[in-house]
């Protein structure tokens, strides 16, 4: 089925919603509340309130709207971090001070994650897609002109140096489109992109289905899915049959029942193995859950019935089988091979808000002990790490990207992988760079400067 956007302006008129927004209008100016509209005009208390169409009584039920728009914490002034240490930001993806000018071009001022895969198609039609989570435009239209996602394109061979956006799904001129707006049921707040890849020229995201934003760092899920696309992004469609529901009674027409391994599945990684098999590393709803693995022949990647579990010695028909591939906490997680290492690299964010990475000789390891590429000390607030496809083919260099809440935008980054080699069996944790005094924050600087 070709999925339509289901998010209705009736459901504004709720009692409930009616009295939230009530008091959000007696809270403090747009300005004090931030996020990627608080710089000023209608953005935040418009996206307050816009952005919840569809799904309104499920976020109220977590206390109020402004705790169900998470990122709304600061406004993005596109200033770039110079950082001291083996990990450097090279440029802004999306937002101010992008040179993509992804504000003119795709009406996309704030938005995160930027979750790549190499799309498997040849000639001109070979590129990186980039699936990036809820985003917003224009700031002085009521609701920010909110998504759930969108999609860009890139094909730059030089990304060492700079990640340049070519193309983007739109609707309008200029304008990026929801790409996957999900099933449009009761409490479906949003969805949210978490993994990508292609096999046999189709494209596949595992997106999830928001149902409440909880504490920090906390989320329930209604369901996660495969969307699927046969034209390099352009138009996507859910499967029902590959929803792994989260909550029972879910009014989707033909979806499995809901199974134990579900909520181990809310949240995805990608890896080719390049054996035939699609690897997929599973964590539940937020960021303090552990990692799983699954695996699946490419071709039946929409058939739940033909995954296998590891179970800690081989591969297990039966889900309850599967055991922890990456203790907890692993967040926004992010696996691939590395020609420079040697290695799988598993990218995630740890409980204290660091960006690390382990290695693994085998997709299901072990993994070694955690490495710190960038600081939750050096950089607050981020979260989000998910490599460039293309990056093993340059040398010592790990090219990826990040998110801030500050300023809600994505960041192009690179870490020289010089002497980081680690053996799978060794657990140990390396030091934090931010408190051997390696890596340290100089300054934000500003375009231009």
């Amino acid at each position: 089925m070709r999925v339509r956007s289901k998010r209705s302006v009736s459901a504004l008129l709720s009692i409930g919603v009616v009295t939230i927004a009530a008091t959000i209008a007696s809270a403090p100016a747009a300005s004090a509340i931030g996020g990627p509209c608080g710089a000023g005009g209608t953005g935040s208390l418009g996206s307050l309130t816009g952005s919840m169409t569809g799904s309104l009584s499920g976020s109220a039920g977590t206390g109020s709207l402004v705790n169900s728009l998470p990122w709304i914490t600061g406004a993005p002034n596109g200033a770039l971090p110079v950082l001291t240490g083996r990990t450097k930001a090279i440029e802004m993806v999306t937002g101010p001070g992008s040179p993509n000018d992804t504000i003119n071009r795709f009406n996309v001022s704030g938005t995160d994650l930027g979750i790549m895969w190499d799309n498997g198609l040849s000639g001109a039609d070979h590129n990186v897609l980039m699936a990036f989570g809820d985003t917003v435009g224009d700031c002085e239209v009521d609701g920010d002109d909110w998504r759930s996602n969108v999609l860009f394109r890139s094909s730059n061979t030089d990304f060492q140096d700079r990640l340049r956006i070519d193309s983007s799904p739109k609707d309008l001129p200029n304008h990026s489109k929801e790409i996957i707006p999900g099933f449009g049921i009761p409490f479906e707040f949003t969805t949210i992109p978490t993994a990508g890849i292609s096999y046999g020229g189709v494209q596949y995201i595992r997106f999830m289905s928001v149902r409440t934003w909880d504490e920090p760092g906390a989320w329930t899920t209604n369901y996660s899915a495969l969307a699927y696309s046969t034209d390099n992004g352009e138009n996507w469609d859910i499967d029902p049959v590959t929803v792994r529901a989260n909550t029972p009674g879910l009014d989707i027409p033909g979806i499995p029942a809901v199974s134990s391994i579900n909520e181990n599945f809310q949240q995805s990684a990608f890896v080719d193995g390049g054996d035939g098999y699609i690897y997929e590393y599973g964590t539940p709803s937020g960021r303090f859950g552990k990692a799983v693995l699954a695996r699946v022949l490419g071709a039946e990647l929409r058939n739940p019935l033909a995954y296998t579990y590891w179970d800690g010695s081989g591969w297990s028909a039966n889900s309850d089988d599967a055991v922890q591939v990456i203790k907890a906490p692993v967040s926004e997680l992010a696996v691939q091979w590395n020609d420079y290492l040697d290695k799988y690299v598993a990218m995630y964010t740890s409980a204290d808000g660091s960006l690390v990475i382990r290695q693994a000789d085998h997709p299901e390891g072990p993994w070694s002990g955690t490495q710190t590429l960038l600081s939750g000390y050096t950089l607050p607030s981020l979260y989000g790490g998910f490599m460039h496809p293309w990056t093993s083919r340059t040398g010592n260099t790990l090219e990826f990207v990040a998110t801030t809440w500050d300023r809600y935008n994505v960041i192009y980054m690179q870490t020289d992988l010089t002497g980081m080699k680690m053996s799978s069996s060794d657990s140990r944790d390396r030091p934090d760079p931010a408190t051997t005094g390696e890596a340290q924050l100089l300054e934000m600087r500003m375009p231009g400067e």
